[in-house]
Order: structure tokens, then C-alpha cells, then sequence
């Protein structure tokens, strides 16, 4: 009686083996590493690696090692001072091209890479990072849709044959201007009709006759909240391209949005990277090229259009008028033209983007089309060795319109495959719909971090030894069993976050110690109803078999009960809240089995298939 079967013992090997083995991890320690990396193309080389290695050595700094993997470089240091030091030695010897950023990585054996063994990942209470408080300008994305709403009111005119003078738009609304009142009566009517998100008025002044179609309250309501809502969208997409582990990106109030985002050191890349813009704006082509060189010559440019320059620094005339811009791109993938084996960028529009293109397109057959590439790119590095950036604005394709096509086309031009890559990238993660600005920008160091750490590590230890010892005298020979299996279930804990990847924040150490309580709860329920049946004159054989089988259904019953809470929790909790649901749900299962499945096979080892008197119990 009371053996388990040779499976069921090595299954409990196993997976205490496999728990250790993904714990094992978090006991190496996080180095300080300075990570450098190629833009637009630009690939990391042995040479930059020599190059930077001789400049840490003429400038004293000591490191640790240097790395290259996946395209990086990793300059590896043994303090955060070191750290430091090596990324101003860095940044001034980096070449255009190239950018660095600060970061921690494990310093783990190669062996353990290679089965996938990771660190779990610490929030921001416990690793240190930066929180970042952002607002949103209101006022340009109202301004953006205006402007594209005057591009749709001339097409919707010019399609419905209603001749005006001026098309135009003024603070929150688009004034046409017409010859008669009879046209501008039809125009208005018709227009109403289409465009039901603005409100419509007349008037006439010296001979000039006009409407006025002003944005209504609702749709500014919307407009407002659809910019907050895709920038948030952007900004996580261009979190989640940094690796930064379980980052909080969330609205508060009207315009502002949070980002907290643990492990990240370098806030100026952080900066660049949220308030960064590159994006394609496809517009049409004015004149010819004496005329360009003319209004480059002479500063003087056309009504309606503006001076623009190629990759090869020639000037060019395009319209004013946007045909579409990169927020209304709703996928872009990189690869090759067919028939010139160029790289280039495949283009999937919105739906409102799909038929504004269309019609400009129809309208313009045989006319060139330009593409404009619009990026704020560093320019040079400073005395200082910080990075001077400016907005470039550079006509990177020019092409004639052969048919009219609408939701899916590609752009050319473009010097690499790997800067087609880049621009597919960004344009899969969108467009910023409204201008930021950073308005709070706070830096958690690393010894507030390491506080919280060790106030959580000596927390866990201090209520781990405690319910050791009472487990240990209480129930003896049984309670050292128990304390072996809460000590199990503590390294599947860390081991399965560790695999998940899910991050460990202050409450999810609070989820922790709550785990270990009711870990050695089920123990206790099990020794219980052992001690019960011993009572009443059971065998110590029979005892320990009923024990287990009578106190299962009562301890399922408990767990389920908290699983679901902790399950409601992470559904409707965001943050910290979800950090405990997760450490909470895990220990939940975790300890199912190692206080039913790991102790009874303990027990099973020491007492199964043996005459016993009595138990140590």
C-alpha cells in the first residue's frame, strides 16, 4: 500500500529537475552593458568593434567583455560607474550610423542559453527604469484632419461638377468660396449631405460668396479621442521593438498618456524613440526640372506647392495637397521590385486611404507621383559626443502614374534592403496622429530598486522560515516533508515565470508570500486528517492513504475557488494588480502539486509497502 508507480516517481524527478533548471538563471547576476547597434543599414563590423575596445583602453575604463551577437555589439562592465564611463568613451567614437544605449543583461553560461534558460523579468519598483508622462497636441491633430478634409471637399466637388474658386481651411472648419449663390446653395446642399460630421453656414462679402462646413463638437470629441487611442497604439509598437519586458503604457485624463518601463536606463533614447516620426507622404509633381532649379535659384515657389530635394540633393516641386500619409497605412512589408530588383516597400492603405488615392490617381494618369520620406535623423554628435538631430525631409521615388490604383501598391527608391526593412518596421508601427511632448520624465535608480529587492527577498525568507520551523516541530518527520515541498514549489514558482518570461513586481512578491501560506495549507489539512484516522484506530498504512483521498476534494475546492479570483483579478486589473493575479494563479498550481503529488511521493519512499506501529506526525 501507498506506492506510487515508477512513472508517476519520475515524472516528479522531472519536473522538479526541469523547475531547477529554468530557476538556475536568476542566481547569475545582471551586468551593466552599453549596446551599440547600425540605423539605416549601417551593420556592426569587427573594425567599429577594435576601434571601440582601443578607445576604452586609452580612456582607463575598465570592462568586462565585448560581444557581438544578432547584429550588436555589447560592451559588458562590472559596475553602473564603469557603465557610464564606457558610454561617453563610446559616444564619442561612434560614426554617423550608429546609435548606443544603456541596458542590463545576465551574464549567463553558454550552456544555459542554449536550452532557453532566461532571467524572469523585474518590474519597475524592483529593477529600476523610467516613467515617462506624455501629452498629446490636440490642437495639430484637429489641424491634420482639417487638412485632409479640405483635400476631400475639392474631390467631392470636382466630382460632383460644382465649380469653386477657393477651397481652404480656417481654425476648425474648411471655407469654399464660390462665383453665384446658386452654386454655392448646390455645393452646400450636396456637401451636407456627404460630410455629416461638420456643420454647415453661408455667407456672401464684396461679391464673393461662401460656405463655411466647422467641425461639430461630437466628431472633435472623436477626433481627439482616436489620436490619443493610435497614439497609444504607436507608442507600445515602438515599446515593444526596444524588448523592454512588461512595459505600462496607458491614458490618463483627456490627453496625456503614461509610460513606465522597467530595466531601461538610457532616457534620452527613450525620448527619441516615443516622439520619434518617420513616415511616407505621397504628393504630386509640379513643373518640370528648369522650373525647379529656377525656384531653388530664385527662393521663389509657386501658390500651392513647396520646394523639396532628393537623396541626391536635387530640388523638386510638389504639391502642397497630401495625397496620403503613413497613419493611414495599415501594414507595410519590405522586399523587391520585380522588374528592376530594387528594394522596396509593399503599401496597405485604410479604406479611407485606399479611395482618396484612387481618385487622385484616375484624376492623374501619366503625371508623376513623389514619394517623401520624413524622418528626424542624427546629423553628427556635438563636443560632448551627443547625438545633434533635425528633421529630414527627402523625395526618396518619383514615378509616373501608369493606372489608377488604390489599397495595395509599393515604393521604390529606397539605398537598402536593410533600410526597406527599417522603413517597413516604423510604418507597420505606425504614425504618431498628433505631435508629443514629454511633460514629466522621472529616473528610478538602480538603488531604489535594489531596496525594494532586498525588502521582498528578506520578506519571502523571513515568512519561509517561520512556517519551516512551525512544520518542522509540529509535525516532525511529516513537517520536514511538507518544508521540502514548499521549498519545491518556491523554485517552480521563479521557474515558470522565468519560462513565461512574466514580470515580478512588489505585489507579485506579496503573491509570492501569500503562496507559501497556503502552500502548507493543504499540508496541514492532510496531516490533519491522518492524525484523525490514526485516532480512531486506523492503521498508519490506512491513515496516510486516507488522509490523502478525504482531504483532495476540500483542498481542490479551496484552490479552484482562489484560481477564479486570482484569473477575475488579472481580467479586469491592470499593473500591479496583474502582477499579483499572475505570481498568485502560479502558485496556486504549483503548489497542488508539490503538496499532494511531491510530498505523497516523499511519503510513499520513506513509509509505503512497510510494517509501521506508529508515524512521526
Amino acid at each position: 500500500m501507498n506506492q506510487y508507480p515508477l512513472w508517476k516517481n519520475l515524472l516528479v524527478v522531472f519536473v522538479l529537475l526541469l523547475g531547477l533548471l529554468y530557476a538556475l538563471p536568476n542566481v547569475f547576476p545582471q551586468d551593466p552593458v552599453v549596446e551599440v547597434s547600425g540605423t539605416r543599414g549601417a551593420t556592426v563590423t569587427q573594425a567599429l568593434r577594435a576601434q571601440i575596445e582601443e578607445a576604452l583602453k586609452q580612456a582607463g575604463v575598465a570592462y568586462k567583455r565585448i560581444e557581438m551577437d544578432q547584429g550588436k555589439l555589447r560592451v559588458r562592465f562590472q559596475r553602473p560607474e564603469d557603465q557610464l564611463r564606457g558610454q561617453d568613451v563610446i559616444a564619442r567614437k561612434l560614426p554617423s550610423g550608429y546609435t548606443h544605449a544603456l541596458t542590463l543583461s545576465p551574464d549567463l553560461p553558454g550552456w544555459l542559453v542554449a536550452v532557453g534558460g532566461k532571467p524572469m523579468n523585474l518590474g519597475l519598483d524592483l529593477r529600476g527604469g523610467i516613467h515617462v508622462l506624455i501629452d498629446v497636441d490636440m490642437d495639430a491633430a484637429l489641424k491634420k484632419h482639417m487638412e485632409l478634409q479640405v483635400g476631400s471637399m475639392r474631390t467631392f466637388l470636382r466630382e460632383n461638377k460644382l465649380r469653386y474658386v477657393t477651397v481652404k481651411a480656417e481654425g476648425k472648419g474648411v471655407v469654399v468660396r464660390f462665383k453665384d449663390p446658386q452654386t454655392r446653395d448646390k455645393a452646400m446642399e450636396a456637401s451636407a449631405e456627404e460630410f455629416r460630421d461638420l456643420n454647415f453656414s453661408k455667407s456672401d462679402q464684396n461679391g464673393a460668396y461662401y460656405f463655411r462646413a466647422e467641425i461639430t463638437p461630437g466628431a472633435e470629441r472623436e477626433i481627439r479621442k482616436q489620436a490619443l487611442s493610435q497614439n497609444i497604439t504607436t507608442l507600445r509598437n515602438r515599446v515593444n521593438a526596444l524588448g523592454v519586458a512588461e512595459p505600462i503604457i496607458q491614458q490618463q485624463g483627456e490627453r496625456r498618456i503614461v509610460v513606465e518601463l522597467p530595466g531601461v536606463q538610457d532616457p534620452g533614447k527613450v525620448k527619441d524613440l516615443l516622439s520619434a516620426t518617420a513616415t511616407l507622404e505621397y504628393r504630386l509633381v509640379v513643373g518640370d526640372p528648369a522650373q525647379w532649379q529656377e525656384a531653388e535659384r530664385s527662393g521663389k515657389v509657386p501658390p500651392g506647392t513647396r520646394l523639396y530635394h532628393d537623396r541626391k540633393g536635387q530640388p523638386i516641386l510638389l504639391k502642397r495637397q497630401l495625397i496620403v500619409t503613413g497613419d493611414q497605412m495599415v501594414n507595410a512589408s519590405s522586399g523587391f521590385d520585380r522588374q528592376s530588383g530594387t528594394p522596396a516597400v509593399f503599401v496597405t492603405l485604410d479604406s479611407k486611404g485606399a479611395r482618396r488615392m484612387r481618385n487622385v490617381t484616375t484624376d492623374n494618369v501619366g503625371k508623376p507621383m513623389a514619394v517623401v520620406f520624413k524622418e528626424k535623423r542624427t546629423v553628427g554628435r556635438d563636443e560632448n559626443g551627443k547625438p545633434i538631430k533635425k528633421w529630414v525631409e527627402e523625395v526618396i521615388n518619383v514615378a509616373t502614374i501608369r493606372e489608377p490604383f488604390g489599397r495595395r501598391f509599393q515604393t521604390t527608391g529606397l539605398d537598402s534592403p536593410a533600410e526597406a526593412h527599417e522603413l517597413a518596421l516604423l510604418l507597420r508601427a505606425g504614425a504618431l496622429a498628433a505631435p508629443i511632448d514629454i511633460v514629466e520624465e522621472r529616473t528610478i535608480g538602480p538603488s531604489l530598486g535594489q531596496d525594494n529587492i532586498e525588502q521582498g527577498f528578506e520578506s519571502v525568507v523571513v515568512g519561509l522560515l517561520l512556517v519551516l520551523i512551525f512544520m518542522a516541530l509540529y509535525y516532525k518527520v511529516f513537517g520536514l516533508i511538507a518544508d521540502l515541498a514548499l521549498l519545491a514549489n518556491l523554485v517552480l514558482i521563479v521557474a515558470i515565470l522565468s519560462i513565461l518570461q512574466a514580470t515580478l513586481t512588489m505585489p507579485g512578491i506579496a503573491g509570492i508570500v501569500l503562496t507559501v501560506g497556503m502552500a502548507v495549507d493543504a499540508n496541514v489539512l492532510i496531516f490533519e486528517r491522518i492524525r484523525e484516522e490514526l485516532r480512531v484506530g486506523s492503521s498508519p498504512q490506512a491513515s496516510i492513504h486516507a488522509g490523502y483521498a478525504k482531504a483532495f476534494s476540500t483542498i481542490m475546492d479551496a484552490n479552484i475557488t482562489t484560481l477564479i479570483a486570482a484569473v477575475v483579478l488579472f481580467g479586469i486589473g491592470s499593473g500591479p494588480v496583474r502582477g499579483f493575479a499572475v505570481t498568485l494563479a502560479i502558485g496556486i498550481i504549483t503548489s497542488m502539486f508539490t503538496a499532494i503529488v511531491g510530498t505523497r511521493a516523499l511519503i510513499n519512499l520513506i513509509y509505503g509497502n512497510k510494517r509501521l506501529q506508529k508515524l512521526a506526525i
